[in-house]
């Protein structure tokens, strides 16, 4: 017998229901036969993910664009051997997430991107002067105190709480132990939540 959800989990576990009806529009099996209608519905569904992870990782516009692109690249490119239970989300994550260690162990950050990134990812239509003003001093108070978390704190807690996967599959993209996750994901929240108040 399943439990209702808490009113606190209901918005999260709605967000995660939306995502998986979005990624089961992915073909695993039209991506293995090099199905280029399935090459375009897993880019609509998850480039604008990744590059929105990628962002708010600190990456620059062009340097997630580039890296997304390239995580397209080796999908192409390996997509006929995945094995027939590959999610295809996870696997993009994985590589992505690959991709980004590499770049930044090359590459200086530029943390005023992810205040850039807070201006426009916090206003959905055209608010009223007063809006503006409070949301982008809470919207700037939140990405900041996301910039100070600790890279490995910080991927966690956005892969779970803005991508909607679980701390397992997390825990897979980022090759450590399920506890392991959830330890670095209670410690961002707690980070976050003595930040903010």
């Amino acid at each position: 017998m399943s439990e209702e959800p808490s009113p606190s989990t209901a918005p999260r576990a709605a967000q995660r229901a939306a995502l998986r009806v979005e990624e089961d529009r992915v073909s695993l099996d039209g991506l293995k036969r090099l199905d280029a209608r399935a090459f375009d519905t897993a880019f609509v569904v998850f480039a604008p993910r990744l590059n929105g992870w990628l962002l708010r990782m600190g990456a620059s516009r062009t340097v997630a664009e580039e890296l997304v692109q390239e995580a397209f690249l080796r999908l192409a490119r390996h997509a006929p051997n995945l094995r027939d239970d590959t999610r295809v989300g996870a696997w993009l994550y994985t590589v992505t997430r690959n991709l980004w260690t590499s770049h930044r162990r090359w590459a200086w950050l530029d943390g005023s991107r992810i205040l850039e990134l807070a201006e426009r990812t916090f206003q959905q239509r055209p608010p009223t002067p007063a809006e503006a003003a409070a949301s982008n001093e809470s919207a700037s108070h939140v990405e900041r105190a996301l910039a100070k978390l600790p890279d490995a704190q910080r991927e966690v807690f956005l892969l779970v709480a803005q991508e909607g996967l679980e701390p397992t599959e997390v825990a897979a993209i980022l090759g450590i132990a399920p506890e392991a996750a959830r330890q670095r994901l209670a410690r961002a929240r707690k980070a976050l939540k003595e930040a903010l108040t």
